[in-house]
């Protein structure tokens, strides 16, 4: 090889290698927008995974996203609980409250006892399954199951969320409330799923 083609592939070896690792060290992005269930998820469907407690709420929109990062379909439905603690070990899922722990109740037996003051709210709350293998947040036994509890939501959406240099997948929320319109968001940290006022960038 004469040594002028040795210094092409030589080049061509070194930006091979830095291309590598750029790509190694860029997060990938998760989508920018959630979907829809195909078909849309019903009573029957909840019931199955909640308990009788449990019923969709007419009107919020139902979003299939990957929000705990394994790369598998999650779903989120809004949803009216009646008594979901009395249902949480029949059914195998986590009644959270991220909202009341950021204010600093973090005893979910105590704030599951709030009650809202406007009766249209009373016991809505979202619905999260996150996804197992081929069938996703549709398998007979998801990875996990969790039911948000005294969330002051208006409208929810599933959007690009950036926190910490980390982009993921989060939900958007307008919150109830008097006077100025307040946003927020909750994700899922690693472990369980946090709520913050909107401080971060969404898109």
């Amino acid at each position: 090889m004469s040594s002028h083609r040795f210094v092409i592939a030589a080049i061509f070896v070194a930006l091979l290698f830095v291309g590598a690792a750029q790509s190694k060290n860029q997060p990938s992005l998760p989508p920018a927008h959630a979907k829809a269930p195909s078909p849309p998820v019903t009573d029957e469907f909840i019931h199955k995974q909640f308990g009788d407690n449990c019923s969709l709420v007419a009107g919020p929109p139902q979003f299939v996203a990957d929000l705990d990062g394994d790369g598998i379909d999650d779903l989120v439905v809004a949803a009216r609980c009646k008594n979901p603690m009395a249902d949480r070990a029949e059914y195998n899922f986590v009644v959270a409250d991220p909202y009341d722990s950021f204010l600093g109740f973090g005893d979910v037996k105590i704030t599951s006892t709030f009650a809202s003051d406007a009766p249209e709210r009373r016991g809505v709350c979202l619905l999260i399954i996150h996804g197992a293998g081929a069938d996703a947040w549709r398998a007979e036994s998801p990875k996990a199951k969790f039911v948000l509890i005294n969330l002051p939501f208006k409208t929810v959406a599933v959007k690009r969320l950036t926190l910490k240099k980390r982009i993921m997948l989060g939900i958007y929320m307008e919150e109830q409330g008097e006077g100025e319109d307040m946003a927020s968001d909750i994700f899922w940290d690693g472990k369980k799923y946090k709520y913050q006022p909107l401080g971060a960038t969404m898109d």
